[in-house]
């Protein structure tokens, strides 16, 4: 039933989800536009939406974007409201507060996000409320690109070609210069109260060495990675050692960042190669290919995309999965992104590719229980990119790398860690053992380790598995889900 007491003048309600940023965000913009008042609100919704931060670690980093977008808002005269419950009450009670006649938000990609915002917006508008949603958080919308055959892409290639050759995304919108005020502000909830941060013990404490969340941090690191590092990126972003990466991917989780301010950030750079501009983008867009599987799979983070992986031998083995999470495997690489990952929240995507590889295809434990753990402890933790990225190591995703592909960690180590800087900073206890044997300790000479202080075992594991005999004992287990297709 429609409320005939809504005033078309009355203030329109920004609900900010993963968006918190003031730069290139259509559903503020649209609001700032309309020359009316404007109530920023931030919803803690239930756990069971799925709709919040993904783990633990998303947590520790929303809280403090909560805190950047709240400060640059007020530096424009508005604030953030911060409410806990299901969005159609806490939007409804909101609206009779303060008379607000319409609500806008950016649309949301993940099964969950569809799930609440398609009939809420329905439920809003039967109120007789103006309802908008507004693209921007993809570089493209995920239901637009399709094959010459009217389906969805599954091949990575054609999907980038497709998107590469349909158009510029739209320019960027600036920030509003202002936001007109309300005539008085709704109650809100203390950030403190929500408990995001980690207390006894503060696990999170190191994540401040290389992180400052919030949309100015975004926008910053975004300036100095193309003027100091995508000159090089094809070649140095597979270097784990070095500052290669844009480590943009947890502000563009949050939502700090959108994707179109970087792709038009990377237009007509002089210093730039045209090469490494072309591969960077091509990260950028493996995004909106994660997003495109996981609109049209939405169960892509627990369903091989393949099915005839479902009928896969993988093994129980709680012990192998404890050893590889804490970063005990024996292997220096392995083991070096999974202490990197605990102590800042991130991993080096080569070494996340690395570290997949061993726990699928080494242990042969279920890439599902990697994805969740990953979900918990990564920043950037992004329901599409995640799973994708594990269903493609597995073999069992969209374009993927094929199961019989087993990483050697060995070699990886020493082809992308030659000088073993990376695994020195992260397993500290083989920082004195000479880079000839920095990836392979366990061949090491008993006068070698001794040097350098090591006793294989006691203050370094041994490996937890024979890399070449789990290599065959993988590729048989694949075998037999390949006869029985």
């Amino acid at each position: 039933m429609k409320n005939n007491d809504i005033s078309p003048d009355g203030p329109v309600v920004v609900w900010f989800r993963k968006d918190l940023r003031l730069d290139d965000n259509h559903a503020l913009d649209a609001a700032a536009g309309s020359g009316r008042p404007v109530i920023p609100i931030y919803i803690r919704e239930p756990k069971e939406s799925g709709n919040g931060p993904l783990g633990a670690a998303q947590a520790w980093w929303l809280h403090h974007s909560l805190e950047a977008q709240a400060k640059a808002l007020a530096d424009l005269g508005s604030r953030l409201i911060l409410r806990t419950g299901a969005p159609d009450h806490v939007l409804a009670e909101l609206t009779v507060e303060t008379g607000a006649s319409a609500i806008y938000w950016n649309r949301r990609y993940d099964p969950n996000g569809i799930a609440v915002d398609g009939p809420l917006k329905e439920a809003l508008g039967a109120k007789g409320l103006e309802v908008k949603s507004f693209a921007g958080q993809l570089l493209h919308e995920p239901s637009r690109l399709k094959t010459g055959s009217g389906t969805h892409y599954r091949v990575y290639t054609p999907f980038w070609r497709a998107l590469e050759t349909s158009g510029e995304p739209d320019e960027p919108l600036d920030p509003p210069a202002r936001l007109l005020a309300p005539q008085s502000w709704p109650a809100g909830e203390k950030l403190v109260d929500w408990n995001l941060l980690p207390r006894r013990p503060d696990w999170a404490k190191t994540f401040l060495e290389i992180w400052t969340p919030g949309e100015a941090a975004a926008l910053e690191r975004l300036h100095t990675f193309i003027e100091d590092s995508l000159s090089g990126y094809r070649t140095n972003r597979d270097r784990p050692a070095a500052d290669g990466t844009s480590r943009l991917s947890p502000h563009l989780a949050m939502g700090e960042i959108s994707p179109a301010r970087i792709w038009h950030a990377t237009r007509r750079l002089k210093h730039v190669p045209p090469e490494d501009m072309i591969t960077f983008r091509k990260e950028l867009v493996w995004r909106d290919f994660s997003y495109h599987l996981l609109f049209h799979n939405p169960d892509l983070a627990t369903a091989n995309l393949n099915r005839r992986y479902d009928g896969f031998g993988w093994i129980t083995d709680d012990a192998a999965f404890e050893r590889w999470t804490k970063g005990t495997t024996g292997y220096p690489v392995v083991d070096a992104g999974m202490r990197q990952l605990w102590r800042h929240g991130t991993m080096h995507n080569r070494v996340r590719m690395i570290a997949a590889s061993f726990l699928i295809k080494d242990l042969l434990i279920d890439w599902r229980l990697g994805e969740a753990w990953f979900r918990d402890t990564l920043v950037d933790a992004d329901p599409a990119s995640n799973a994708a990225s594990w269903q493609w190591v597995a073999g069992s995703g969209a374009d993927a790398s094929p199961f019989f592909r087993v990483f050697n960690p060995v070699l990886q180590g020493e082809k992308f860690d030659p000088d073993g800087d990376y695994v020195k900073t992260f397993v500290p206890e083989l920082k004195d053992l000479p880079a000839k044997f920095i990836h392979r300790p366990f061949e090491a000479p008993e006068s070698v380790l001794n040097a350098a202080g090591i006793s294989l075992g006691r203050t370094y594991p041994r490996p937890l598995v024979d890399h070449a005999k789990a290599r065959i004992r993988a590729l048989a287990a694949y075998s037999k889900i390949k006869d029985e297709a």
